[in-house]
């Protein structure tokens, strides 16, 4: 099996230095950028498996990267961890929104942060080749797998990468009630270390997505249980 490249883009050089000794040491190359110019410059060049971005740095922030990476074709798939000190599901929500897979608070543990990184790498390479067809469609919705494209009526809809993957799912198990637990096992990968209030975060942004083209409702919260995908419009 090769070895996975972590791009650290974090200021704080004693930070860094914990990353990257915690990170060689489970077995992952390392490469660095104390800002996020340089850290475009080695997404870009160096092509990591994985970035662990810091939310505040000089200059250009790691939510502007952040939203700079989904807009480049390399980047757009290339999963992101924000790292930062801002806990409140606000800033969580403005994390998802400019495109971030998983969110890590600091102060945080080395050995549960190693945990994110391979549950992040193991649910990108499940979801990379579990689709044999070509197209989901429910509905007035169609995802495009190959192109990793969604649509309603024809038009297309900008999804970050969790909600694709969360579409994804629930276009294929239509009609189903799946809890927050289940819905974290499936679509974030098995024993990943995500809070369940995570899968509500997404649930809200894909519900604010769809809501001006009135698809939102094919998402319900079942109270008690979880949520349920549904194209059948009353």
């Amino acid at each position: 099996m090769s070895q996975k490249t972590i791009l650290v883009v974090e200021d704080e050089a004693a930070i860094r230095d914990m990353l990257k000794f915690t990170l060689v040491s489970s077995g992952f190359r390392v490469e660095e950028a104390g800002n996020a110019e340089l850290g475009m410059r080695l997404a870009l060049e160096k092509k990591p498996d994985l970035i662990l971005l810091d939310w505040m740095l000089p200059g250009i922030s790691g939510i502007t990267m952040a939203q700079k990476l989904r807009q480049h074709e390399a980047t757009i798939h290339l999963p992101i961890i924000m790292l930062t000190a801002r806990g409140e599901e606000e800033a969580q929500v403005q994390g998802f929104d400019a495109g971030v897979d998983d969110y890590v608070v600091k102060p945080f543990s080395p050995r549960a942060l190693v945990a994110r990184v391979n549950a992040l790498l193991r649910r990108q390479k499940g979801s990379s080749g579990q689709n044999d067809d070509k197209h989901r469609i429910a509905g007035r919705m169609c995802l495009d797998i190959e192109s990793h494209r969604f649509y309603v009526d024809g038009n297309e809809v900008k999804l970050g990468p969790t909600e694709f993957k969360l579409v994804n799912f629930f276009i294929s198990h239509s009609d189903r009630v799946f809890s927050r637990a289940q819905l974290l096992d499936q679509v974030w990968g098995l024993n990943v270390v995500v809070e369940e209030r995570t899968v509500d975060v997404h649930i809200r942004r894909l519900r604010k997505l769809l809501e001006p083209i009135g698809v939102a409702d094919y998402i319900q919260t079942i109270r008690g249980s979880g949520y349920r995908f549904s194209a059948v419009e009353a």
